[in-house]
């Protein structure tokens, strides 16, 4: 059922009411018997678990695949000596290799 949020157009009051979508509003206020207007809210945030609701659940393995590759890279590099590194510069330079 929703909830939907009220004000008072005399006392300025506010509350929420459950109620039905069939439902008329309501008209008048609790405290002070004004009239009242329903107020356009922004609803609640919905959270979804469990299996079936991540939007990569349904999708084809080459998208599983794609994906997996586009996400961020972690900023630890590994330390590998076979690894395809800048290439020294040789010559001419202030090193202290020699």
């Amino acid at each position: 059922m929703p909830t939907y949020h009220y004000r008072c157009k005399q006392c300025q009051f506010e509350f929420e009411e459950f109620q039905k979508i069939t439902d008329s509003a309501l008209e008048t206020c609790p405290r002070c018997h004004g009239r009242v207007e329903r107020v356009i809210s922004g609803g609640a945030g919905l959270l979804f678990k469990g299996d079936g609701f991540y939007i990569t659940d349904n999708r084809s393995e080459g998208y599983k695949k794609e994906a997996k590759k586009e996400a961020p890279k972690s900023d630890v590099k590994p330390t590998d000596s076979k690894s395809d590194g800048p290439a020294k510069k040789s010559g001419g330079g202030s090193s202290s290799d020699s």
